[in-house]
């Protein structure tokens, strides 16, 4: 195996075997130290790696003389060997040039910026660092590391070391990467990256009428525009004069050099190729095992203020200015900075986060009219004036809500949480939830068209049979060992046995649907603790001194106990879930072995998002769905395990469930959406603050632009799945349950404008500069948001139906009022059911001393929320016509809203092309210029072949183009 080790100051490359002089005997050891130390010497000055082997080479020496002379029987001198003193003499030297090569590095280093991303011979860039530090048990990491950078040499990187001495903590080593031209060019055209080849010559008629309005809101053009348009094609190296290359330096953007530098060291083996362990290879590994502790791309600068090489772009300060600022909330985000810098799949992340955003506008103006129009009817709530008078509210016993711990109450008592309800639970909610339907079509359909056109601009159409064809996961690579011919490419390739894979998949599946029932399980307990101590706060809450206080005593109830202790107590099970589920479902993903990193992902997408869909929105489900459904009536109460549990299934509150759906909402939306916000932004400045406070302990160390990036937190590689998951959940607030609350468009507007200045701050001051991947859309995200979008149409379909009064109380209207009227006077005690008191089983009875002050035995009768038939009635406590009237009315209702918000939706998605036209016209004509320059370029490169023959038979001029060069000709005639 061979290394080439690049040396400081613009030297020339060194060629040696360190490994290979290792497994030599002993007169091996002898000729190859000789020949290389002999070569060594004759250099001006030689690189650390080169020092560290020559010393190890000549302890091996001495080690190797000292156990001849004691086994050698004859006195006879060995002419091929060398002597201890020369021995000596030699180490000797190469630890004063080791100490020679430190103190001109450190001279070199302190005349260097503390933003230089270039080699100390400020000309190579920097395209990747890698950092270890030396630890006891470090024989095995060192070998590794040995090997694997000599790989990376190999295939043609240049390396450069920074000592530990020099870094700011004096542990850590830093393994700078450069990658030629060479090998940037190669391995450009193994991934069939895209590069210019002609300026784009379609004019821009994208100006809009009265664009002179959005000029508040624009960037200075090259901030938007950082870079030229051009036509693109796919590099082939053998025909790099095709190409625009103007400076083979600045050709390959940063972002796409560090993504060509990562491909290699995913793949590079750390162990030496006759060990025969094929897996034993790739970066990640070495992270994993802690033989390296980081791997990163260096930032072009410091994020608040400009570089001072003129030869860096300052992409990074750029970014933190005009995007990252908090002031900058109304500002348009320059995507094409963002892609050129972080590459296309983060630029593709905020691209759909900033237009989430903007169509978030439109919800949220169309619900806080719907709120607003139950605020300017709220003296028209008919239902709510007889609940809270003393003559009919104040007359109307309730049963209890509970056994033994609850007494019997007045209607009148519920007055606040029923003006409270109206807010939300009114006509125009029923109208935001057909809305809301329709508008999660549009922004589907629109942000497809957003997508195609970004695809096109960033050069991301047909890649994904880039990813499928070329871009195989080294694990996948790796672990399937069995090869069958690719008929496309005919070429032979790895691949999973179909048994094996289908085994994997079933113990994935297997795995996801038991931490799937965990959770339920986790929600079946929280709502046995909610029904167990219900009754215990009732007891204790009674003559509670806090139920005397002016404001806020009548709020503080047994019901609003029980539900702040169960959230606390959900919330607490939510999180330790999600840190145990979060390393099962990588676990699992890595054992199903996915082929590709975008199936990868999108299989850790659809785990990750059906645990966290169970987790956050189950208890929305049973408040909405299944709280006060299924109670029972007073003389048989339905129990959740059974009677003999005596957990009796739990009431809707006083004001009805919707408004308790309502409060669940705002505080999982406002509470988690704060909450992620502080911790974003927060803890990452934090652990950045203490891991900076090293640098200051030698204030004499340059602190250099790698050293300052090591200090900042690693993104990861769920970095951005967190961030997509966040906002999906939040999707599914806003759409799911959005019948329940119209202004949660509007609390997801305001998080998402703080959301994407957070989440730009951080990644741009906060964390070390992620490796730049391409993608071509949002993944598994777009399939999961379509199937909530059909999921919330018939979630808030039924929310309207049977969890708001709203079917109620139009069929009281329209067939039950006794005067023929079209209003709702006498709704309230045509919703209550009449129960005998006498006929309360004694183990549902109230308690002596629970029962309040003014109950009596005058009082006979109870009422309770239901449609039953009174006592002494033929089919007493039986469902009345009215019940099945109104199921009937629901149910109705479920279907002609479900059919006419599914066909406007599947009628808008028809009528909105998925791909603007001209978007398709760009696409083929770059297709057609593709061929027509590549056919062009092929029969001018033949006429010169041609044309130099006839010239060497010949001595006459050429008439083709005499006096232009080969690259003029080629450029003349493109």
């Amino acid at each position: 195996m061979h290394r080439l080790t690049g040396k400081s100051g613009g030297d020339s490359l060194i060629e040696m075997s360190p490994t290979d002089s290792f497994s030599e005997d002993l007169n091996g050891y002898h000729q190859h130290a000789s020949s290389s130390m002999g070569s060594f010497q004759q250099e001006e000055s030689g690189s650390p790696l080169v020092i560290d082997v020559c010393l190890e080479t000549c302890e091996s020496l001495r080690s190797s003389i000292a156990s001849q002379a004691s086994s050698d029987q004859s006195n006879t001198p060995r002419h091929d060997s060398f002597t201890l003193e020369q021995i000596d003499v030699l180490t000797g030297f190469w630890r004063r040039r080791a100490l020679f090569l430190k103190y001109r590095s450190r001279i070199q280093k302190q005349q260097q910026s503390k933003d230089s991303v270039f080699f100390r011979d400020g000309v190579r860039r920097i395209d990747f660092v890698l950092s270890y530090v030396d630890d006891k048990d470090g024989e095995r990491k060192q070998e590794r590391r040995r090997v694997f950078e000599a790989n990376l040499v190999k295939v043609g990187l240049e390396l450069e070391i920074e000592d530990k001495s020099e870094s700011d903590d004096r542990k850590t080593y830093f393994v700078k990467i450069h990658a030629p031209w060479e090998v940037l060019a190669t391995y450009a055209d193994v991934l069939k990256i895209k590069v210019p080849f002609k300026a784009n010559d379609i004019p821009d008629n994208s100006e809009m009428p009265m664009n002179w309005l959005s000029t508040p809101f624009r960037l200075p053009e090259p901030i938007m525009q950082p870079e030229p348009d051009f036509f693109t094609a796919p590099f082939d190296k053998s025909k790099s004069d095709f190409f625009l290359i103007e400076d083979r330096d600045k050709f390959f953007l940063p972002s796409t050099r560090n993504r060509i530098v990562y491909y290699i060291l995913s793949r590079c083996s750390y162990i030496r190729d006759e060990c025969g362990e094929r897996d034993k290879k790739g970066i990640k590994r070495l992270l994993n095992n802690s033989t390296y502790t980081a791997a990163f791309p260096l930032h072009d600068s410091r994020y608040w203020t400009k570089s001072k090489d003129v030869n860096c772009d300052s992409d990074r300060y750029n970014l933190y200015k005009y995007w990252a600022g908090f002031f900058s909330f109304f500002k348009e985000q320059p995507l094409n900075l963002i892609r050129k810098y972080y590459g296309e799949k983060i630029g593709l992340y905020f691209a759909w986060l900033g237009f989430y955003t903007e169509m978030l506008f439109f919800a949220a103006v169309v619900g806080t009219l719907c709120f607003v129009y139950g605020v300017l009817t709220y003296d028209d709530n008919e239902w709510s004036k007889e609940i809270c008078s003393d003559e009919i509210g104040g007359n109307i016993v309730m049963c209890p809500l509970c056994d033994k711990k609850c007494g019997f109450w007045k209607l009148n008592t519920t007055c606040n949480s029923s003006w409270q309800s109206h807010l939300f639970d009114n006509v125009g909610t029923v109208f935001f939830a057909i809305f809301m339907g329709i508008w999660v079509t549009l922004f589907l359909e629109f942000w497809k068209r957003r997508q195609a056109r970004l695809e096109y601009e960033w050069d991301l159409v047909d890649f994904e049979e880039e990813q499928q064809q070329l871009q195989l996961r080294p694990e996948y690579e790796t672990k399937c060992n069995s090869r069958k011919l690719n008929r496309i490419t005919q070429e032979m390739e790895p691949y999973l046995p179909i048994t094996s894979k289908c085994a994997r998949i079933c113990l994935s599946g297997a795995t996801v649907l038991l931490w799937i029932s965990l959770i339920i399980a986790c929600i079946i307990g929280v709502i046995a603790y909610r029904l167990a101590v219900y009754a215990a706060f009732a007891s204790i809450m009674k003559d509670s001194p806090t139920s005397n206080l002016e404001v806020v005593g009548p709020y503080i109830t047994p019901q609003l106990a029980t539900s702040v202790t169960a959230s606390c107590i959900n919330f607490v099970i939510i999180m330790i879930l999600n840190l145990m589920y979060e390393r099962v479902a990588v676990w699992i993903t890595d054992m199903e072995i996915p082929k590709t990193h975008l199936e990868y992902e999108n299989k850790l997408t659809v785990k990750m998002f059906l645990f966290q869909f169970v987790n956050y929105y189950s208890s929305c489900f049973y408040v909405a769905f299944f709280k006060g459904k299924f109670v029972g009536y007073p003389g048989d109460y339905a129990y959740m395990f059974g009677k003999w549990s005596k957990l009796r299934n739990e009431e809707c509150d006083p004001g009805g469930c919707l408004i308790e759906l309502t409060t669940q909402l705002v505080i999982v939306m406002t509470g988690k959406q704060v909450w992620g916000n502080i911790q974003e932004a927060l803890v990452p400045w934090l652990m950045n603050w203490w891991a900076s406070r090293k640098a200051r302990s030698y204030p004499e160390s340059l602190y250099s632009r790698w050293e300052q990036d090591h200090d900042l937190q690693g993104f990861g590689q769920l970095g951005l799945f967190y961030e997509y998951l966040e906002m999906v959940i939040q999707f599914g607030f806003i759409t799911l349950f959005v019948a329940s609350f119209p202004l949660a468009p509007l609390l997801a507007l305001f998080n998402n404008i703080i959301e994407i200045r957070v989440d730009a701050w951080k990644l741009t001051t906060q964390f070390r500069r992620p490796v730049a991947a391409k993608a071509h859309c949002i993944g598994a995200w777009e399939e999961i948001l379509n199937g909530m979008a059909v999921l919330s149409v018939v979630t808030n379909a039924f929310i309207v139906a049977f969890t708001s009064d709203m079917i109620p109380r139009l069929v009281y209207m329209y067939a039950y009022q006794p005067e023929g009227e079209m209003n709702m006077k006498g709704y309230i005690n045509n919703s209550l059911s009449v129960f005998n008191i006498s006929e309360i089983p004694l183990p549902n009875r109230p308690e002596d001393g629970e029962n309040p002050l003014w109950f009596n035995s005058s009082i006979t009768t109870c009422r309770y929320r239901d449609y039953r038939n009174p006592p002494g009635h033929e089919n007493q406590y039986s469902h009345t016509m009215q019940f099945w009237h109104i199921l009937a009315a629901k149910l109705a209702f479920i279907i002609i809203m479900e059919h006419v918000v599914f066909l406007v939706k599947y009628f808008v998605a028809w009528m909105i092309p998925d791909v603007p036209s001209d978007v398709k016209a760009r696409v083929k004509r770059e297709r057609y210029l593709v061929q027509e320059y590549l056919h062009n370029y092929e029969v001018e490169k033949l006429k010169i072949q041609l044309s130099q023959q006839s010239h060497s038979e010949c001595t006459c001029t050429p008439m083709i183009y005499p006096s232009l060069t080969k690259h003029e000709v080629l450029s003349e005639c493109l």
